[in-house]
């Protein structure tokens, strides 16, 4: 059985809209509502006049209407989406509590609209590249060990720009990371996975790059809000981080690759990085690659005793060197 959704108890009216303010939000008002066709709306509520910066960044979702409206009954405009097809109600909710969530710390209408926006791009983005659904505990840790590495690119050594074209996992290449002359591929370890690495192909640990590193990440979940991060966390920070437009377009395009949009479920579980290693990835290294696979043989995966790594253990400094 579906959950109840906000628009339940809202009646159709006879005109204009039948809306009800969003308790808990921020400085800028946002509100559920329905208009005289029985469409469920969510509006945000803006002072000033925003119809050139919404003429400039307007975007659509399928199935979504995407307005800015003059408000009847004060000087204020109303941002307004609306759904046109009711059988997406699940979905839409989910958008828009989504959205809520990321007005929170917004006080400026100027800012509300550009967030709401690029948070719209996002789900367009995410609606056009595959069936919507929920990532898996696994890909919940290994994006949020991909992204832990990613700052790491932006933070002194790459352009904001270069650094996000650099992250191929969301693009389902062999490697997650391809820089400069190498190649960085990422795994999480976490639970049961402790002792060994998952390699899921037998491209995963060959490239055609002059370098190839494998990184891991320990994660921990932790009930700690102090100490520990959700997903939804982690992409709030980057995205605050970047300030490159060709970036921030880009992060949302491959978040929405990987399947991810902002959504309460990602509010948990809350992960501690508890520790990193990096190894180089050369002669020696144990690994079954598709040049040494007999005839026939494809589709390969397999585990790695992570105590036979140690001795290609590196730096993450000899990692980024020279980038």
């Amino acid at each position: 059985m579906s959950r109840p959704l906000p628009w339940d108890d809202i009646k159709t009216p006879g005109s204009d809209y039948n809306v009800r303010l969003i308790s808990n939000g921020g400085v800028i008002p946002a509100f559920w509502g329905r208009d005289t066709d029985g469409q469920c709306l969510f509006l945000i509520s803006l002072e000033g006049d925003h119809r050139r910066a919404f003429a400039e960044g307007r975007t659509s979702a399928h199935g979504i209407d995407v307005d800015l409206q003059k408000d009847t009954t004060s000087e204020r405009q109303n941002l307004v989406l609306t759904l046109e097809r009711q059988v997406d109600g699940d979905l839409f909710c989910a958008l828009c509590e989504s959205l809520f969530e990321s007005l929170r710390t917004v006080d400026r209408p100027e800012t509300a609209l550009s967030v709401a926006l690029t948070h719209l791009k996002r789900w367009k983005a995410f609606l056009a590249g595959r069936n919507p659904r929920l990532l898996s505990a696994e890909e919940i840790r290994g994006l949020f060990a991909e992204l832990t590495f990613l700052t790491s690119l932006y933070d002194g050594r790459l352009s904001q720009a270069d650094a996000v074209s650099a992250w191929t996992g969301a693009d389902r290449v062999h490697q997650d990371f391809v820089f400069s002359d190498r190649a960085m591929e990422v795994k999480s370890l976490s639970g049961t996975d402790r002792s060994t690495v998952r390699i899921s192909s037998e491209d995963q640990l060959e490239s055609i790059q002059d370098r190839l590193f494998l990184m891991t990440y320990r994660l921990r979940d932790i009930s700690d809000a102090a100490h520990g991060r959700s997903l939804n966390d982690l992409v709030a920070a980057i995205t605050g981080e970047l300030t490159d437009a060709d970036a921030i377009e880009e992060f949302d395009r491959r978040l929405a690759a990987y399947g991810y949009v902002s959504l309460p479920e990602y509010d948990r579980p809350r992960i501690l990085v508890a520790g990193v290693q990096s190894y180089r990835v050369e002669d020696g290294f144990p690994r079954i690659i598709r040049s040494g696979l007999p005839a026939g043989i494809t589709h390969v995966k397999y585990q790695i005793d992570i105590e036979r790594l140690a001795p290609f253990g590196c730096p993450l400094d000899d990692v980024l060197e020279g980038i």
